[in-house]
């Protein structure tokens, strides 16, 4: 089977990568890419390790076939923190010593930021829903859910 040729941006960067029609946004990134930090889960769209924006929206990278990535904007994990900079919800996660074997940790933040950048204040309810998505497997949930909250009144610049 031939591959396909595909033109996107990841993290702000420009790159192309040569993938089979029939591969996984998730397997070109690690694959192809080297990004791995976006996790390989349950590669059904069920655990939401492998959690990516495309164009700013918040998907699987396990259910986007890669050449759907031609001439779109990706950011994975490795994008979100600003060069050396941690991002709040990368630092808070820390700081609350939100996670446990990691595993969850890449999609969690992706989302966590997504979550943050469409509502600046999410309420309790709004955060949990939203994170409802990623799964934690080592049941680290309130911890996760304080440091998102906490990062989203950092950013608000409450703390």
């Amino acid at each position: 089977m031939s591959k396909l040729h595909v033109q996107t941006r990841v993290n702000g960067e420009a790159c192309e990568f040569l993938c089979d029609p029939r591969q996984s946004l998730l397997d070109s990134l690690r694959d192809e890419l080297g990004l791995t930090g976006t996790k390989e889960g349950c590669t059904t769209g069920d655990c939401g390790a492998c959690s990516v924006l495309l164009d700013g929206r918040l998907v699987c990278s396990c259910l986007v076939l890669a050449p759907e990535a031609e001439g779109r904007e990706i950011t994975t994990v490795e994008g979100v923190a600003q060069g050396e900079a941690l991002h709040p919800v990368q630092k808070k996660i820390l700081e609350h010593a939100a996670l446990q074997c990691g595993v969850c940790t890449p999609g969690i933040v992706v989302a966590a930021k997504a979550l943050i950048d469409r509502h600046p204040n999410p309420t309790e309810e709004q955060a949990r829903y939203w994170l409802a998505g990623n799964l934690c497997r080592c049941t680290g949930y309130d911890k996760i859910l304080r440091a998102v909250l906490d990062a989203a009144a950092e950013m608000r610049g409450e703390v």
